[in-house]
C-alpha cells in the first residue's frame, strides 16, 4: 500500500482549537451503511443494552519541557519512560546535543541526555525518578499540545483542564487519548441507564502518535511503542459480553489498539501488561472490538489508516469528505464519528 492512498485535503478552518462545551454536545457522525449527522449526547441511541464500551484511563502528564544546554535553548517533549528517571524525549535542536550533555530545566531539575536515536529522539536521564518526576513535571512542564492546536504563548491553565479526559486516572501519557475527551458525567449516566457496561484499560500514548508516516510505502513504517495493560477483570468482561452476543465498544484507536494487542487468535481477550507497537492497516482481521467511537484524524496518518482498517479506507473517504463540507470540527479539540465495521472484512461484528 502507498501512503498517498491515505491522503485527503482539509481546510485550516476545520481544526478545532478548543473542545466543545458541553463535550457531550460535539457532533457525531455515524458511519454504517450510510452517514447520519447527530450528536455525542445521542451515542446511546446507537448502542444496544448488553453492549460494552472500553475506554483509556491514562493521564496525561505535563510532558513537553524549555531548557538549556549553555546557551542553546532546548526543546523536549518527554514520549516514553523507559525506567522511573528516565525517558525517551523528542527535542529540538538535536542537532546540538550529544551523549554526556547536561540540559537544566530549571534550577532544581535537569536530565542528560545519555542516547541519541534517530529523528530527533534522545534518552533523557533525570536525577529525579517515579513520584518526584511527575511532581517536578507538573511544576516545570506543560501540557503537550499536538503542533496542530496552535498556543503562540504555550500551553494555558485552561488546556491542562481540556485536555484531560474524564476516564482520567493513572499517569503515563503524552498525548490524550482524544476520543474520550467527549464524555461527560450526564454521558456516562444515560449509558448507564441504557444498559451499557463499562471497563477501563490503560495504553500510555506517546507523542510518536503524532509523527507523520514518512515513508512512501505503508508496510516500510515503523511504530513508537506504548506500555499498556488489560486487567484479569477487564479481560473477563469483554470475553463474557462477546459470549452471551453483547458488542465490544472501543472509545479510541487507543483502547482499539491495546485490546487487538492482547487478543487470542480466536478472539478471546487475555490480561495484558508490556509494550505494544501494533500497526493496523486494511487488511488486518480484527479480534475483538465490534464498534469503534473515535475522532476525525490527519490524512497520511496511522490513525487513518487504522479506521479505514477498520470501516472500510472507500467508506472513510466519503465519510470524511460529507464532514469537511459539513463542517465539521477534526483532530484532537474536533467533532467524533461513530463506525461500523466494513462488512467485506472477516472479523467480529461482521
Amino acid at each position: 500500500m502507498r501512503t498517498a492512498d491515505f491522503d485527503f485535503a482539509l481546510p485550516a478552518d476545520r481544526i478545532a482549537d478548543r473542545p466543545a462545551s458541553p463535550r457531550d454536545a460535539a457532533r457525531l457522525l455515524h458511519v454504517g451503511e450510510g452517514l447520519a449527522d447527530l450528536h455525542v449526547r445521542d451515542l446511546p441511541r446507537l448502542l444496544r443494552p448488553g453492549d460494552l464500551l472500553v475506554a483509556n484511563d491514562t493521564r496525561v502528564i505535563p510532558a513537553r519541557l524549555v531548557g538549556r544546554r549553555g546557551a542553546v535553548r532546548i526543546e523536549a517533549t518527554l514520549h516514553k519512560a523507559e525506567t522511573p528517571a528516565r525517558w525517551r524525549a523528542f527535542v529540538r535542536p538535536a542537532k546540538r546535543l550529544r551523549a554526556g550533555d547536561r540540559i537544566a530545566f530549571a534550577e532544581d531539575f535537569a536530565a542528560e541526555v545519555v542516547a541519541k536515536g534517530e529523528a530527533g529522539e534522545v534518552t533523557l536521564e533525570f536525577a529525579l525518578g517515579g513520584a518526584a518526576l511527575l511532581a517536578a513535571l507538573e511544576r516545570h512542564g506543560a501540557m503537550p499540545l499536538p503542533p496542530y492546536i496552535p498556543r503562540p504563548e504555550g500551553p494555558t491553565a485552561r488546556d491542562r483542564e481540556d485536555y484531560q479526559t474524564l476516564f482520567a486516572a493513572k499517569d503515563g501519557a503524552v498525548a490524550a487519548p482524544t476520543a474520550g475527551l467527549h464524555f461527560t458525567p450526564a454521558l456516562l449516566a444515560a449509558l448507564e441507564a441504557a444498559g451499557i457496561g463499562l471497563r477501563r484499560v490503560t495504553l500510555h500514548v506517546g507523542a510518536g502518535t503524532f509523527l507523520p508516516v514518512r515513508s512512501e510505502i505503508v508496510e516500510e513504517h515503523r511504530m513508537h511503542a506504548e506500555y499498556g495493560e488489560i486487567d484479569g477483570e477487564t479481560a473477563e468482561a469483554v470475553n463474557a459480553t462477546r459470549g452471551r452476543g453483547g458488542r465490544v465498544v472501543a472509545i479510541g484507536t487507543t483502547s482499539l489498539r491495546l485490546l487487538e494487542s492482547a487478543a487470542t487468535p480466536d478472539g478471546r481477550l487475555a490480561p495484558f501488561a508490556g509494550d505494544t507497537a501494533i500497526f493496523i492497516t486494511p487488511g488486518y482481521r480484527f479480534r475483538v472490538v465490534d464498534r469503534l467511537f473515535t475522532n476525525f484524524h490527519l490524512p497520511r496518518s496511522t490513525l487513518f489508516m487504522l479506521v479505514a482498517a477498520f470501516a472500510g479506507l472507500e467508506r472513510m473517504k466519503r465519510a470524511y469528505a460529507h464532514a469537511i463540507a459539513a463542517g465539521y470540527r477534526f483532530y484532537s479539540y474536533g467533532d467524533a464519528c461513530f463506525l461500523e465495521p466494513d462488512p467485506r472484512v472477516p472479523g467480529p461484528g461482521r
